[in-house]
């Protein structure tokens, strides 16, 4: 199922490896919550708050989209960012931005603050043991590119098992977790193939070419920390946007000369969006 426009891997991964540095050992002092806009699965603002408050930060990780940070007390701290909520890391005495909805304040070195303008973002606190229960969905999910490197003899063989259009399959949370328009797009113009092209199809050269663009164009997108387009502008834990968007190929760029053959990019609908490519993928 496509993405749309929601925050992807190379965004979510940004955002981990900050809060990591940033936030594990920090003890909380209090949790105050402005609204239940991002708490939906609470009846009230304490309910949530109140499993926070003194507990100590040991980790923070990464399960598909959903950032999970691990509490002293046995409790996990589970963050959907969706296509708006930002998490991020203030002093104290910074004023507040608009959408700011959960603030965490810690006993020493400032507080993180959740912001979400459009309340696409969720927050939530689960028992380490019913993680599973919760998001019922990670038990599905697929290949993650950056936490488990793959090789490209195993991706092909999962390729050729699937009679699918190369889009819809690689932005299918339970084949590759992560990958939405933005990125697929951009990997299938790196690898010179459509989107439209079955997946049992690809020759063995297309395989490795796939598979090289898929874990590149990834990392590249976590060197310059994630995309921001206006249509999904990203801001990271310091309240910067990522810089990935200067280095989009085909993405958003109809009309543009394509560098692969100095056409003009095209798009074209495809299951309810765009779709971005170059006449030379085939």
């Amino acid at each position: 199922m496509s993405k749309g426009l929601s925050f992807e891997l190379p965004e979510v991964e940004t955002v981990r490896r900050d809060l990591e540095r940033e936030i594990v050992t920090r003890k909380i002092k209090t949790a105050e919550a402005a609204s239940m806009k991002c708490l939906r699965r609470y009846h009230t603002r304490k309910a949530f708050t109140s499993q926070l408050e003194g507990a100590k930060i040991t980790d923070v990780r990464r399960v598909g989209l959903y950032l999970v940070i691990e509490l002293s007390n046995g409790l996990l701290l589970v963050l959907s960012l969706g296509s708006s909520g930002s998490p991020r890391r203030n002093a104290n005495k910074h004023p507040e931005v608009a959408g700011t909805e959960v603030v965490i304040s810690f006993t020493q070195y400032g507080q993180l603050r959740f912001v979400d303008t459009e309340g696409t973002g969720q927050m939530f606190v689960v028992p380490a043991d019913d993680f599973l229960s919760a998001v019922p969905e990670v038990a599905g999910y697929g290949l993650d590119p950056v936490a488990t490197p793959i090789s490209w003899t195993e991706m092909g063989r999962l390729l050729l098992r699937r009679n699918t259009k190369l889009k819809p399959l690689i932005t299918d949370d339970s084949f590759v977790v992560g990958i939405g328009d933005i990125y697929a797009d951009e990997i299938l113009f790196e690898a010179g193939l459509r989107f439209d092209r079955v997946a049992n199809t690809l020759s063995t050269q297309e395989i490795r070419r796939l598979h090289r663009s898929l874990v590149g164009t990834m990392h590249d997108a976590m060197k310059y920390r994630g995309t921001s387009v206006p249509d999904r502008p990203f801001l990271d834990p310091f309240g910067q946007p990522g810089g990935y968007a200067g280095h989009l190929k085909v993405w958003g760029r109809h009309g543009a000369l394509s560098e692969r053959s100095r056409a003009p990019i095209k798009r074209t609908k495809f299951r309810g969006g765009w779709t971005y490519y170059c006449d030379t993928q085939v």
